[in-house]
């Protein structure tokens, strides 16, 4: 008990920081549209990038983006598929977008360093990417497809510049070319700057909420797919690979279930927002998921981590 209530209250800074998002939007008229278009088109193919061109690329890492995406592109499909029976409107589209990711860089990251040393920051970046891909491909698609026709949803996938960031990347480490101290040290104070912006972005989407009303179905299929089938997934996944593949080590068999437990994605509000797909819905489920996983994530670190 004693290291769950370590955990807790070295959570709690975190959630200061959804307050203060919670006071620039009520108080001081802070725009969440302005801070997603910063997030989804600046800062994360920035982190995409620094991420892919400083990490070793063994065929272990470079399987882990590929794994999340798949989860992520499975879980997707499978719960537009659901939602197609419960709603017409784009609601079934951010269900859907929201099961096939999680907060794993705002949320993940600050976690991470909390719970591992700083080596594990490098198995999760690398990871994230895989679900950073998935929002900015398929999770993008699916949720713009609920205001957009096909060949328009396609055409703001192209646009987006993370997808481009990462075979940059990639190109920058198959050619080994070195960063200069001060370029790293630029990059990484980046990774901070998106962790505290998009914990920001849920206190900001809270502040945009004129009318509480909670859609309990689409809170219990959200919780559904990121507190249950996330982490058995993940949890199968990691006894396949010790009884055959043997292709992870165990510290990275920790980042997957810490990955696989994190709660609703903030940048489903972001995404939400920036396609008008029902936000102030998203905004009220990410920071409801967000509030049970201050409690979740330090009981399942005593379990398993």
């Amino acid at each position: 008990m004693e290291i769950f209530f370590t955990l807790l209250g070295k959570l709690i800074p975190l959630y200061v920081v959804i307050f203060l998002g919670y006071i620039a939007g009520r108080f001081l008229n802070v725009r969440k549209e302005s801070i997603a278009s910063l997030l989804i088109y600046i800062i994360a193919p920035i982190i995409v990038f620094h991420g892919v061109a400083t990490t070793k690329l063994t065929p272990g890492v470079l399987s882990l983006p590929l794994l999340f995406f798949t989860i992520a592109c499975i879980l997707s499909l499978l719960f537009l598929w659901i939602g197609k029976s419960f709603w017409k409107d784009t609601t079934k589209n951010i269900l859907a977008f929201t099961a096939g990711t999680g907060n794993t860089g705002y949320f993940g990251i600050p976690v991470a360093l909390i719970l591992f040393d700083e080596s594990a920051v490098g198995f999760i970046v690398i990871a994230i990417l895989g679900l950073m891909l998935y929002e900015n491909s398929v999770g993008f698609f699916i949720t713009a497809r609920g205001h957009h026709t096909v060949k328009e949803a396609l055409i703001k996938v192209v646009r987006l510049p993370t997808l481009y960031a990462f075979f940059l990347g990639v190109l920058v480490q198959l050619a080994a070319i070195p960063f200069g101290q001060a370029l790293s040290d630029v990059m990484v104070s980046f990774r901070g700057a998106y962790s505290m912006l998009g914990m920001m972005m849920i206190g900001l989407g809270l502040a945009s909420i004129n009318r509480f009303s909670i859609d309990y179905l689409f809170l219990g299929l959200s919780f559904l797919a990121k507190f249950i089938l996330w982490p058995l997934i993940m949890l199968l996944v990691i006894v396949f690979d010790n009884l055959w593949l043997r292709l992870y080590t165990p510290a990275i068999h920790k980042v997957l279930v810490l990955l696989s437990i994190v709660p609703l994605a903030a940048n489903t509000v972001a995404f939400a927002t920036e396609l008008k797909a029902e936000p102030e819905k998203a905004a009220l489920a990410v920071g409801l998921s967000t509030l049970f996983a201050l409690f979740y994530i330090p009981l399942i670190a005593v379990l398993f981590l």
